[in-house]
């Protein structure tokens, strides 16, 4: 791991624990390197407070705290117009990830968000488009994932989920029915939460999501130390267990949380074992939302391992023909009437380098990295 890096995780740890940083070390920061790397995990806000007590104020790092806090007013305000109208009409809703998280951080601006993720009532989405565009939203996606997303300038975006997993996860049929997790929050009549613990788990769950696909950043670590910190004394941690082992995450809920005490609890970076060097690099190399280059080496990965074959040649074969089983959950309509199949198979070779040209050519380089015997490419 490189000076900045340590230099950047030495800032989150001061900032969460409340701690006042060393001036001395401060100074020999260097900034124009820092701020980049900040700004590719979203956490310039929680490095600048670091900072600002250090006596420091860099106007980069200032500039996109107060940006950041503009936002997050911004969002508050218009997250309370959309629930009013969600309380009149029997809607009811539950505010999702970062805004539950953000609260437990030790100073606002510390943990900052792109957008807002609210679930709601999948039965009322025509109503929930008629609301949010009642509102000035402008709908930008709808129909194509589990969630749509609506914008409204000058940073205002909602993604609003009707179900927490698309169908084609491995977490979906866990949380099909997420009703059955939720509880009322607070006085209002429709507002829904889950307990500590159901929200660990899904925050885990959402994080083994990007963790296993492009990556996920430090947030997501830190998430987890601050979650913990606040909330570890008072959690059932036998029932976060069994849930983790049933949606197949266990060992990965021990890894981040284990390593998220050692890096974010120390004033000096802690002796890791080599496991938890590579796990560490994984998450600074990924920033906050991935990487393309993260997700084609992912999922070539997971090919290899599902097949048990590492011929290149088997894998581009199962990625031109994949099983029934894709088909249905990516293209219903041509597995629904079988005799189309073959023109469902050719419909997605069409739409395939125009829909994801990016993503296609990532897995690709990844596959051709991997160190193959022509044996094996015969095989």
């Amino acid at each position: 791991m490189n000076k900045n890096a340590e230099d950047l995780i030495y800032l989150l740890s001061c900032a969460v624990n409340g701690i006042t940083p060393d001036a001395v070390r401060v100074q020999a920061m260097n900034p124009e390197q820092l701020f980049p790397l900040a700004k590719t995990h979203s956490l310039c806000g929680a490095a600048y407070i670091a900072l600002r007590h250090a006596g420091t104020d860099d106007r980069r790092f200032s500039q996109a705290y107060f940006m950041a806090v503009r936002k997050l007013i911004l969002l508050d305000a218009a997250r309370r117009e959309i629930f009013a109208e969600f309380e009149r009409r029997g809607i009811w809703y539950m505010p999702l990830k970062g805004v539950i998280l953000r609260a437990l951080y030790p100073e606002n601006g510390m943990r900052e968000m792109a957008d807002n993720d609210v679930l709601f009532d999948a039965g009322k989405q025509a109503e929930v488009r008629e609301i949010m565009r009642a509102l000035g939203y402008t709908e930008e996606s709808s129909g194509k994932s589990n969630h749509d997303v609506y914008m409204k300038p000058p940073v205002l975006n909602f993604e609003m989920h009707k179900s927490l997993f698309k169908q084609s996860s491995a977490f979906y049929s866990y949380y099909q029915d997420p009703e059955r997790l939720m509880r009322p929050d607070g006085d209002s009549r429709f507002g829904r939460c889950f307990s500590d613990e159901d929200f660990y788990v899904y925050m885990l769950a959402h994080e083994y999501k990007h963790f296993s696909s492009g990556g996920t950043g430090l947030r997501s670590l830190l998430d987890c130390y601050v979650f913990c910190k606040s909330k570890g004394d008072a959690l059932a941690w036998d029932y976060i267990g069994v849930q983790c082992r049933q949606l197949g995450i266990a060992d990965f809920e021990q890894e981040q949380r284990t390593l998220a005490e050692k890096v974010f609890s120390a004033e000096k970076h802690p002796e890791l074992t080599a496991r938890e060097q590579e796990l560490l690099s994984y998450f600074l190399t990924s920033g906050t939302y991935g990487t393309l280059t993260r997700a084609g080496e992912n999922k070539v990965e997971r090919g290899f391992a599902e097949s048990g074959s590492r011929s290149r040649a088997g894998y581009i074969l199962r990625r031109l023909f994949p099983d029934f089983q894709h088909m249905q959950t990516w293209y219903p309509f041509f597995a629904k009437h079988r005799l189309l199949l073959p023109a469902g198979y050719l419909w997605r070779l069409i739409r395939a380098p125009f829909a994801k040209k990016d993503t296609i050519k990532s897995e690709m380089k990844a596959l051709w990295k991997h160190d193959h015997t022509k044996v094996s490419d015969r095989g």
